[in-house]
């Protein structure tokens, strides 16, 4: 099967089943999702959304969270992976978008990577959900499951296979394409065992392929 015809299966099954598919993390405005997915990173996002009420509440700007120290904000995310990091990026974070943006959020991927915790997976995020951009941002959940379909090949970094997915997918579902792959990593191609029997494209999907032989 050709790449075309392969990104064609995968748009007309997911537009047709999860049209509206989007971010599972629960926020309030574009800062507070900037939180959200900086504690995300290997957090799964029940946790994330389990911290962030309280943590939304005390700081509901930039500025609150600039003002705030490493340790008070360490005792909203202790319970998260790598929480001293996380705390430290995010006052720095806040800092930044005070003291450089003017705290307003940049659209912009580059200016986004400018913030410290902010990588192109982030900003890409960013972009996409609050700005609606046709980026990609590539997750484990994207990397893998666009791997084993086989709409990448051989991508051996997060950036190749973002490139690979936005030379083939219409600039008008890769937003949404990023959703479709995470969702379907967290619940049905998930890490260990992926759950072909339960899989809506296991007809053109790379993986179910070779193993089903």
């Amino acid at each position: 099967m050709k790449k075309e015809e392969l990104f064609n299966k995968f748009i007309d099954y997911f537009s047709n089943n999860q049209p509206f598919a989007e971010t599972e993390l629960h926020y309030d405005s574009p800062f507070h999702l900037l939180i959200s997915v900086i504690l995300s990173a290997q957090c799964t996002d029940k946790r994330v959304n389990i911290i962030t009420p309280a943590l939304f509440k005390k700081f509901p700007t930039p500025k609150s969270l600039a003002k705030s120290s490493y340790s008070e904000v360490y005792a909203f995310v202790k319970s998260c992976s790598y929480p001293n990091n996380k705390a430290k990026h995010l006052v720095e974070m806040a800092k930044t978008l005070v003291a450089d943006f003017n705290s307003i959020m940049p659209s912009d991927v580059e200016e986004l990577q400018k913030i410290p915790g902010v990588g192109r997976k982030t900003a890409n995020v960013i972009a996409s959900v609050v700005f609606k951009k046709p980026v990609m941002a590539v997750d484990t959940h994207v990397f893998r499951v666009s791997a084993r379909i086989g709409l990448t090949t051989k991508a051996k970094t997060p950036l190749d296979a973002e490139k690979q997915l936005v030379r083939y997918i219409p600039e008008k579902y890769i937003a949404t394409a990023h959703h479709w792959l995470i969702l379907h990593g967290r619940y049905i191609c998930v890490a260990r065992k992926p759950k072909c029997e339960n899989c809506g494209i296991s007809g053109f999907c790379k993986y179910f392929k070779t193993n089903n032989k």
